[in-house]
């Protein structure tokens, strides 16, 4: 789950980490009593999407004016002005691809005086089981075009959950960092309050892009982002009622509510799995066959009929799926169980597109037997590359 950066900064601020002033805005009658709030001289407006690059994204409309995402206003009217253009605009950049994001809030925050820029991030390090940091001079830049081509400038270490967060580890950061003197302090502290925090609210990813140095000689937090690993939320009520639902695909949404592992893509033909790994499997195996998957979507091992039938009426409410192929293991997962609950989302909404459907493993033949006397239009297949190469070829209008 992602957050907001400025609720990224109101949660950073509770464990005292050095972030701006500055309050978020939901409509234009609302900049300039924020504006005055803050006092300015000088003020930055943000816009708030689950997205990055946008500094140097363009918004769709001519109305949004020229400037990017992030604007820096001079005057209160100029903040105004901004806000007005913003809101409700669709800001478009390289990590939201071409259809952009509509802007719905704005965040309005007291403008620093930047002496150095640099670029830290934490998060969950899958190799060693423990939380690394990754620390950066080169802060405000494209950190993966740093890594590519100059990955000496990239410090990366991580930390034994066994002692904790060490004094070593604050140095490590500023001595990547080139700190002298009280901002080798100001790194030890950043660092445990960043540390305290990624655990406290079981974070998997919190990046500080950039860390800035003021003219006043302290370290502060210019910008936040951080997601949460979505098993732990129960855990945390807070943290799930900062969820901005508008920032998420509503197809995603809906497979949540029935516990589904759904990842909406760009390709035409839907999946239906169970397992993560099979699931990876299929989608290669459709594009080694010309095509592209709509969509990674694993039902789970214990599936019911109504998750299925669930995970069905999401992949058909996809207008881009021009094919559906539906493959089944049965282990935990029984094949009797899916077939019943593809049949019952057909009849529920129709079958508009071919449907493959490869069933292996438990209940089998039962699963076979309840397709095959459901009278409906499903081409069968008998493993794996005969199903990709089915639906590919029924989505091209060719015979398999």
């Amino acid at each position: 789950m992602n957050i907001h950066e400025y609720q990224a900064k109101a949660l950073l601020k509770e464990f005292g980490a050095p972030v701006s002033r500055g309050v978020a805005v939901f409509s234009a009658e609302e900049a300039e009593a924020a504006a005055n709030s803050l006092g300015g001289p000088l003020w930055v407006v943000k816009s708030q999407i689950h997205a990055g690059g946008r500094g140097k994204g363009h918004f769709k409309e001519a109305s949004a004016g020229e400037k990017g995402g992030v604007r820096l206003a001079r005057s209160v009217n100029e903040v105004k002005t901004f806000v007005s253009q913003m809101l409700g605009s669709t800001l478009v950049t390289v990590q939201t691809g071409p259809a952009g994001k509509q802007v719905n809030r704005l965040y309005i925050e007291e403008g620093s005086n930047i002496v150095k820029e640099y670029y830290l991030s934490m998060l969950v390090d899958r190799g060693t089981g423990r939380i690394a940091f990754v620390v950066s001079t080169e802060g405000g830049m494209d950190i993966e075009k740093v890594a590519h081509d100059t990955p000496e400038k990239i410090v990366t270490f991580s930390v034994d959950p066994a002692t904790g967060l060490m004094p070593h580890h604050g140095r490590t950061i500023a001595k990547a960092l080139g700190l002298k003197g009280d901002l080798v302090k100001q790194a030890n502290d950043l660092a445990a309050r960043l540390y305290a925090a990624f655990v406290a609210k079981d974070m998997s990813m919190l990046e500080i892009n950039p860390l800035i140095v003021t003219d006043q000689g302290t370290l502060k937090c210019l910008d936040a982002k951080i997601s949460f690993d979505s098993n732990a939320l129960y855990r945390h009520p807070d943290i799930v009622a900062l969820r901005d639902l508008t920032e998420e695909d509503a197809k995603e949404i809906e497979a949540s509510k029935f516990d589904l592992s759904y990842v909406a893509l760009d390709g035409t033909i839907g999946c239906m799995v169970n397992g993560a790994g099979l699931a990876m499997a299929t989608m290669d195996i459709i594009k080694l066959y010309g095509a592209e998957p709509a969509n990674f979507l694993d039902v789970g091992g214990g599936a019911t009929k109504e998750k299925v039938t669930a995970a069905f009426k999401i992949i058909t409410a996809d207008p881009n799926v021009k094919g559906i192929l539906v493959n089944i293991f049965g282990g935990i997962m029984r094949c009797d169980i899916i077939a019943e609950g593809v049949i019952a989302a057909v009849k529920d909404v129709g079958l508009k597109v071919p449907l493959v459907v490869r069933l292996e493993g438990t209940k089998v033949e039962l699963g076979k037997k309840i397709i095959e006397e459901s009278g409906l239009n499903v081409i069968a297949a008998d493993d794996l590359d005969d199903a990709a190469a089915k639906i590919v070829s029924a989505v091209n209008g060719k015979a398999a």
